[in-house]
């Protein structure tokens, strides 16, 4: 074997269809931006959808007209857009469209397509990521509301994102969006009816433990991917299964350390063993074995006590495997969260499919 990814199809499927279940009646609409956390996002897709997703959210229209060539024809939504973002293959697509201001909604309604743009008008309810200021609100529904008369969007659904900061901010936020949303039904966007747009706000987080926020539906990401979203509770505990393992084979062997071959190329973050670093491991010969040295193509470890290591053996980096550290763990060890080390597992790496 070579070092590879192996991406375990029916752990993401155990993972949605549990999500799913959580949030119903509230509908779910699966996050596979960034290639599905590095997953791969036409498989990973697919997985999500067959265990219950009824929608899908990429970042970007690229990514969205890649889901649609592949013949993926469900409900579909890209929020993230540049300067240069054309956006007439994506309305005559049927994708979805984020909208955070005037400038975005213009572009939109005159991109030319041959259909009304299915647009989502996101308010800033303090994470301050994008979506439009509540002062600059108004003008973007009343815009919306005078393209829609005239046939170039539609207001498909009103949203925003939230900081998951605390509760109590969470709660906040939710409020400041009722009063958007409030807003917009009293210029005219229609709040009941087969015309109402559909409400979202919540991701993992507030999917998971803030019920109030699920509105008509929850966009489920990091945590479909086997991620907790939070610090007092891993993954396990929340039921959710890994989803991705990394394997490296041992391509030398020098005293009492093994070289391995995988590095930071393939998406080992060298800050574990930077000043914040807190001891990475990996599982060698039925045991842990610390890192040594992050090399640009290669890991050095420790060979653990007691064992014996021969060229071609392989180690577990991470992965749902008995003794082997998991994403949580290399992020704890990172110092960072387990989106980024998933999402910057390296695609010079094999990947197979399993489940």
């Amino acid at each position: 074997m070579t070092s590879r990814i192996v991406v375990h199809l029916d752990a993401i499927r155990e993972n949605v269809s549990a999500l799913a279940a959580l949030a119903a009646p509230a509908r779910t609409m699966f996050a596979v931006k960034a290639d599905a956390y590095g997953h791969g996002l036409l498989p990973v897709a697919r997985a999500g959808l067959d265990a219950g997703a009824d929608s899908l959210a990429v970042l970007d229209v690229p990514a969205a007209l890649a889901v649609r060539d592949a013949g993926i024809e469900v409900p579909l939504f890209a929020w993230l857009h540049g300067a240069d973002t054309e956006f007439r293959p994506a309305i005559d697509s049927r994708v979805d469209l984020g909208v955070s201001s005037l400038r975005e909604l213009e572009r939109i309604a005159t991109a030319g397509a041959e259909r009304a743009a299915e647009v989502h008008l996101k308010i800033d309810t303090g994470l301050h990521r994008n979506g439009a200021d509540p002062k600059d609100w108004p003008a973007l529904v009343g815009a919306a509301l005078d393209l829609e008369r005239h046939g170039r969007v539609r207001i498909a659904g009103i949203w925003s994102h939230l900081a998951d900061a605390s509760p109590a901010d969470d709660r906040a936020a939710l409020d400041r969006f009722r009063a958007a949303v409030d807003i917009a039904g009293e210029m005219g966007v229609p709040l009941e009816g087969e015309r109402r747009p559909v409400l979202h706000l919540a991701a993992s987080s507030a999917g998971i433990r803030f019920p109030e926020a699920r509105l008509d539906l929850v966009r489920f990401g990091i945590a479909a991917y086997g991620v907790s979203p939070f610090d007092d509770v891993d993954a396990p505990g929340l039921g959710m299964r890994g989803t991705l393992s990394m394997f490296a084979d041992v391509i030398g062997v020098d005293g009492d350390v093994a070289v391995l071959e995988v590095g930071s190329a393939d998406g080992i973050p060298p800050s574990v063993l930077g000043a914040s670093g807190r001891g990475a491991e990996i599982l060698l010969a039925g045991s842990r074995a610390a890192v040594l040295e992050v090399g640009l193509d290669t890991l050095r470890v420790r060979i653990p006590e007691g064992t014996t290591v021969a060229l071609g053996d392989e180690a577990v980096v991470y992965g749902p495997h008995a003794g082997a550290p998991s994403v949580e763990d290399w992020a704890h060890w990172a110092a960072t969260i387990g989106d980024e080390i998933l999402a910057r597992s390296s695609r010079r790496l094999p990947r197979h499919y399993t489940g």
